[in-house]
């Protein structure tokens, strides 16, 4: 199982300066709280060590995407610390804002892309989709019951409660539809379904 190691303490600091300043939507959390859970879920399934470090790291990849870093410059400044194998891992989970051809997607087209291309992510990929999705549900749902007021949580997510609850139950289908049968998948789908319920 893995623990501790130089590596992931070093993806730790990466993110952390990354992420400095930035907090979890709509809280005073600092925002490096959810990869590290991502990483707890992540090392709780025994994932290897690789996937761990993609999982640090796969909101710092998706941000530099984002931001309109090329291929290569990923592969300097983020493949070169931590592998190649990490790097693609994150890539294949991340939401894209543009196509294969450039063509800017909207925001539910940046959805439906990320969705269809799970069917072409490596299971240590999809774990990482999963745990990240796990740890963004569960979230949710802590702060839903810990509030008089649940239109204030709703209110943090432009696709509002219903928009929030059935993309959680989308990702969770979607990682059926596709084989992948780990079972971070059922708590996924737990974690959805309860978000629907509440």
């Amino acid at each position: 199982m893995t623990g501790y190691s130089d590596r992931i303490n070093h993806a730790f600091a990466f993110a952390a300066k990354h992420h400095d300043q930035q907090v979890r939507k709509g809280t005073r959390l600092p925002y490096l709280t959810h990869p590290a859970n991502v990483a707890v879920i992540l090392t709780r399934y025994g994932c290897a060590e690789d996937t761990v470090v993609a999982g640090i790291l796969h909101d710092v990849v998706e941000d530099c995407v984002r931001d309109g870093w090329t291929t290569a410059m990923l592969e300097e400044r983020v493949g070169g610390k931590f592998g190649l194998a990490a790097l693609a891992m994150v890539l294949t989970v991340a939401e894209r804002r543009t196509d294969d051809d450039g063509v800017e997607l909207s925001v539910e087209d940046r959805k439906e892309d990320y969705l269809q291309r799970l069917a072409q992510a490596s299971e240590d990929a999809l774990w990482v989709c999963a745990a990240d999705n796990v740890h963004n549900a569960n979230s949710i749902l802590s702060d839903l019951r810990r509030t008089s007021f649940p239109e204030t949580v709703w209110g943090r997510f432009s696709a509002g409660r219903d928009g929030t609850v059935r993309w959680y139950a989308r990702v969770s289908a979607r990682l059926t539809e596709i084989g992948f049968a780990a079972p971070i998948v059922n708590e996924l789908a737990h974690a959805a379904a309860e978000l629907a319920r509440i």
